[in-house]
């Protein structure tokens, strides 16, 4: 059962709580750390992007069509639709012989709020290419000129693309396919339902590639670009891209929509997963940093610079601080 994890203060009174639930397992699966129920079933969402692209890896898409360490990351990505991202995501699909026109993502709002306001400015429109999973809809694409496989359809369940990657997702958090429950993501690709301690499995793997056999290599350049690429992995202004930053790439760390968030403690076989009962964004980095604190993933320093991540203000209009929320923990 979800426990309240978060506390949101105002003036001294707690006016809003949020409750959740968190796994931390290691590579054998073994749950060393949880919070609530660790075997809780949700989606996975978009923390399931690094997974996604395990194929395309695996059998010599980046080789073959010259892709290079941020093009990579853009594809594990929820980027934020800044200048640098679209830009990255163009490149890559004209490096596969395709264009925005191929994506089935949808027009979308950028994540990076500066940057939707600054194309609302020059009036132009929001379209696929902002959409935050622009990256790993394009990585699905070289996947299917990999493999002679039709662009059209790519999305949808019973393509062979998105039959591979259910393979893919179930050997990595070692769940039967058929107990995988699959619905339909934002961008209109299945997503994955399973529990929250088979996710964290998969990023313990993450962590620790070389305990995942045959896909090792694959999550091992996967993870590297992600941890030596962070900006593209998420954006400015957001947790994914700090925690990778400020570690060093220690933490590799990727989130989903609706309170997700995933985590994997590099060369350390750890993986976290969390999900946030009422979907809430608010409320997931005061338990992400408040758990790395009580696990010692977080050194002194680095708590310091992800002071404002851990208690983040409450502000009203004139953008004064009159609250805060925090972890119990």
């Amino acid at each position: 059962m979800a426990e309240v994890l978060v506390d949101v203060t105002r003036g001294g009174l707690v006016e809003s709580r949020h409750r959740g639930d968190l796994a931390v397992v290691d590579t054998t699966g073994r749950v060393v750390f949880s919070l609530g129920e660790p075997h809780l079933r949700t989606y996975w969402r978009s923390a399931a992007k690094p997974f996604q692209a395990v194929t395309l890896v695996e059998d010599g898409g980046i080789g073959r069509f010259g892709l290079d360490g941020p093009e990579l990351a853009v594809i594990a990505a929820s980027h934020g639709g800044e200048e640098e991202h679209t830009r990255t995501v163009a490149s890559l699909l004209a490096k596969i012989g395709c264009s925005e026109d191929d994506l089935a993502c949808g027009a979308a709002v950028p994540l990076h709020r500066p940057a939707a306001e600054s194309l609302m400015r020059r009036n132009l429109p929001f379209g696929p290419l902002h959409n935050n999973c622009s990256g790993k809809h394009a990585g699905m694409l070289a996947l299917c000129q990999l493999k002679g496989w039709p662009l059209q359809g790519y999305h949808y369940s019973g393509h062979p693309l998105q039959e591979n990657t259910l393979g893919i997702i179930a050997e990595v958090t070692a769940t039967p396919a058929g107990d995988i429950t699959t619905g339909v993501d934002g961008c209109g690709v299945p997503v994955f339902g399973l529990p929250l301690s088979r996710m964290a499995l998969a990023y313990a793997r993450l962590a620790s590639p070389r305990a995942e056999g045959n896909h090792g290599r694959a999550l091992t350049a996967i993870r590297d670009a992600m941890v030596r690429h962070p900006f593209f992995v998420a954006g400015t202004g957001r947790l994914d891209t700090a925690l990778m930053e400020i570690t060093g790439g220690r933490v590799a760390a990727k989130a989903g929509a609706e309170g997700v968030y995933c985590a994997a403690l590099v060369d350390q076989g750890l993986g976290l997963s969390l999900k946030i009962e009422d979907g809430s964004l608010r409320a997931v980095a005061p338990v992400i940093i408040e758990v790395m604190r009580h696990l010692n993933w977080l050194t002194e320093e680095e708590l310091a610079r992800l002071e404002a991540w851990r208690h983040p203000p409450v502000r009203n209009h004139r953008g004064e601080v009159v609250g805060e929320l925090s972890c119990r923990l």
